[in-house]
Parts: structure tokens; sequence; C-alpha cells
């Protein structure tokens, strides 16, 4: 039989990004954490952890940390439905992996209803929508929203609808590096800023414009200071539709090719065994996320 102490510690080294901080978390010693985990890794006889920095799962550990995900949520319908005394009520908190702009746009208010009336909290963890999945892989998270419709073992997906990106920049940007069109040449010289290593959204954009080269960026990892950076006039870049609204209809920002955009579609993955209270963050999210996304 398991020991959840034990699984408890391993949960807490992945979740806190390491054993200093887990042993802060439950109240021990860093070295009586350590023993914890050396004693699972003798139970189950393999390693559970990759000791870098932060800790990562092994392929073990992240089954085991899938399995502790579950059984939180499972104890938490259990206490609703037996009656017990608990020395100290703590409120709900899911633990969700997000792309950055779903977070920007339309999140907020597809989930509100349902934390409002559970007294849900969440716990956001912030990943490119191509790659959200290994947090779900890795048994950080109890659900995530991204680009894959294909879910990993013990997980359903279901779809959400899309996000439409744009193509913007300013008109300051516009007259100086696209003045003339958008050719080869302009495109290997004008900077785009891209939010981060793995975002491939500018690439599929010049792919449907007959562009497969090189061209010079910024990286920003942030929604906020992305959209900032193009009103400034330092690139063009791929937004959310929903999130510059207010900047095309002022003139901030204008198209680079209107009537030119990239549909990402996002799903929902889960736990199947994730208890009610993640069912009814599902069912919240496929009730309200394709109005938040304005395709209703």
């Amino acid at each position: 039989m398991l020991d959840y102490k034990l699984l408890q510690a391993l949960a807490s080294v992945v979740e806190q990004g390491g054993f200093e901080r887990a042993a802060r978390l439950l109240g021990l010693s860093q070295s009586a954490v350590s023993q914890r985990i050396k004693l699972l890794e003798a139970r189950v006889g393999a390693p559970v952890l990759l000791r870098g920095s932060p800790p990562a799962p092994t392929g073990i550990g992240q089954r085991l940390l899938n399995h502790v995900q579950q059984v939180r949520l499972l104890e938490r319908d259990l206490q609703h439905d037996v009656p017990m005394q608990l020395e100290d009520e703590v409120l709900p908190r899911l633990r969700v992996a997000l792309n950055a702009d779903s977070l920007a746009t339309w999140w907020a208010a597809a989930v509100a209803g349902l934390c409002q009336r559970q007294s849900l909290l969440l716990e956001l963890l912030v990943d490119d929508q191509d790659v959200g999945l290994r947090r779900m892989r890795a048994g950080e998270v109890v659900g995530c929203v991204c680009a894959s419709e294909q879910p990993v073992a013990g997980a359903r997906a279901v779809p959400l609808g899309a996000m439409r990106y744009l193509a913007v920049a300013s008109p300051g940007f516009m007259q100086h590096h696209f003045a003339a069109g958008l050719d080869a040449e302009a495109i290997r010289r004008a900077p785009a800023i891209v939010f981060g290593p793995d975002d491939r959204l500018q690439h599929r954009f010049l792919a449907s414009c007959g562009y497969d080269g090189e061209f010079a960026h910024h990286l920003c990892p942030s929604s906020e200071g992305f959209v900032r950076l193009l009103c400034a006039g330092l690139g063009w870049g791929m937004v959310p539709a929903l999130q510059v609204t207010a900047e095309l209809a002022d003139g901030r920002l204008q198209q680079v090719l209107p009537g030119q955009h990239v549909d990402v579609p996002l799903y929902w993955h889960y736990w199947r065994n994730g208890g009610r209270l993640l069912e009814a963050l599902t069912e919240q999210l496929l009730q309200q996320a394709p109005r938040s996304l304005g395709m209703e």
C-alpha cells in the first residue's frame, strides 16, 4: 500500500521547485524531506526524481504525481460525503496550466462564477499553448488548456473553441517597414515580437504568406508587455483579436494584412478520476469558454 506522506513529499518537491521550499511547506527539515524521497524510491525500487534545478520527476515519479493529484480531489469529495472533523478547513486549490494569452483574455470570465460559488482557489501555471501538456505528463497539474487534442494517459481532452490571432503593428512601424508591401526582404529586416522560443505563430502566419526564412525578432514573455511593445513601434506580432480590440479601434495598431489571421484551437485536458470539483470546472469551461472566446 502506498504511503501518502512519502507521496506528499514528492508532490511538494516538484510543485515547489525544490527541497527547501517543500520543507517549509510541510513543516519539516530539508533532510527529512530528502529522507522521505529516498524511502519512496526504495519502496518503488526506482528513482522518482531527477535531482536538478528544479528537480523533475522521472517516468515513475510522473505516474505517482498523477495519482496524488487525483487522490487529493477524490478526498475532497469524500469530506463532503462523509461527516468528519477537520482540524483546519482548507479551501480547495486547483493547479492548472494555461497559455498566457488565455489568461490575458477569456479565462477569468469563464471561471469566475464557479470560483465564487465553490470558494475555489486556483494556482495558474503559464505555458505556451503548444507545450502545456508537459505539466499534465509530469503530474504537476490537474488540468491544462493547450492546442493539442491528444490527451495523456488517464486524462480526457474536450474542445473549447479557437482563439483568433491577428498580425498587427503600429502605423509608424507599418510606414517604415512595410510601406512597399510585405515582400521577403521587408519581412527579413522588420523585427517581429515573439513571446518565447516555443511561440511559432509568427512562423505560421509568414508561411501562409509564402515566406519560410529567418527574421529578426524581440523576445517578450508577457502578454501585456507584448502589446505595449507593438504600440511603441518596436515590431510586429501575432496577438489575440480579443486583446487588441481597443487598439485597433482607435488606430494605435493596425493589421499587417487585413483579412489574414491564424486560428489556434484550444482544448481542456483534465484527469478522468479527478472528482466532482474538476468535473464542475470542466462543465463551467464548456459552457463559458465559447462565449468568452467570442464564438457565440
